[in-house]
């Protein structure tokens, strides 16, 4: 049975988006959707926001976060969903990510100006007023202030992981991350696991150690996952008893082959997906 259709991976302004959380609100109107999960990277500054402009429609808002941790030396993500957003440690928490965030930043910028190109710390930041700054607000600005031709050029020139600028930067592990999120009495699930491009016995002893340590679930539908690969996570979460979650991953210009609720064309996310969420949400404050 089709229901309209929602996205529990949103990103904004807030992060690495490129519009503002009232904005995604009409886009998601336009877009026939129920009900969206803003989730900015290591920020929830954008979820009054949000709240706010979507009261005045039947959009359904779910606050949530993205944060990025370290798993054996690679970077993978988990999403919080249902966090409450005047959680004063949480809030506490992501503002000290920040400050470790702004000195990566400037490390970066120092070094793209020692490579000849014509960036600031300052004109970064007024570029990108109100948000977290992420590599793919820098990449924005080389693009759009000439210093390369385009985001892929400037990731694979000056800040992919293995480039001249770039800088890593310390993250948690994955168990802290689902403590963090629950302790801000959130459900916790793996991000777009088929990316991490590991094969199926080393993804499956992953999340088998994370629900050990509390994982709820996996994001089993999502923007650049083919029917196969959909069914495959499907059944994972089935074999691990975890929830799943979905959603486009949308980040406006800064990804634009992917829309707001349909990815790069083809993706439905039942809001049954959800009712399943809301219920296991209940059933943990029991």
């Amino acid at each position: 049975m089709y229901t309209k259709p929602i996205d529990l991976h949103v990103h904004s302004t807030c992060s690495d988006g490129t519009y503002t959380p009232t904005e995604l609100i009409s886009l998601a109107s336009d877009a026939g959707l129920s009900a969206i999960a803003l989730t900015d990277h290591d920020s929830i500054a954008g979820i009054q926001e949000a709240v706010q402009a979507a009261s005045h429609t039947d959009i359904e808002i779910i606050p949530g976060v993205e944060l990025s941790c370290d798993y054996d030396g690679q970077e993978v993500h988990m999403l919080g969903l249902y966090i409450r957003p005047d959680d004063e440690e949480f809030s506490a928490k992501l503002e000290e990510f920040g400050r470790v965030r702004e000195s990566r930043n400037k490390h970066m910028v120092e070094l793209l100006a020692e490579e000849g190109l014509d960036i600031t710390y300052e004109k970064l930041i007024a570029a990108n007023p109100d948000s977290v700054i992420t590599r793919g607000n820098i990449a924005r600005y080389l693009v759009e202030n000439g210093c390369v031709k385009d985001r892929s050029t400037a990731f694979s020139k000056y800040l992919g992981d293995d480039c001249c600028c770039f800088v890593p930067r310390p993250k948690i592990s994955p168990t802290e991350a689902i403590t963090l999120i629950h302790q801000a009495g959130g459900l916790a699930f793996l991000a777009h696991p088929l990316l991490y491009h590991m094969n199926l016995e080393s993804l499956t002893e992953l999340l088998t150690k994370l629900k050990t340590n509390g994982l709820d679930g996996l994001e089993a539908v999502y923007s650049t996952y083919q029917p196969g690969d959909e069914r495959n996570m499907k059944k994972l979460a089935e074999e691990l008893d975890l929830l799943i979650s979905g959603g486009s991953d949308f980040h406006g210009s800064n990804k634009p082959h992917i829309r707001l609720g349909v990815g790069m064309g083809w993706l439905y996310v039942p809001y049954e997906i959800l009712t399943r969420i809301q219920d296991a949400k209940t059933q943990a404050k029991r």
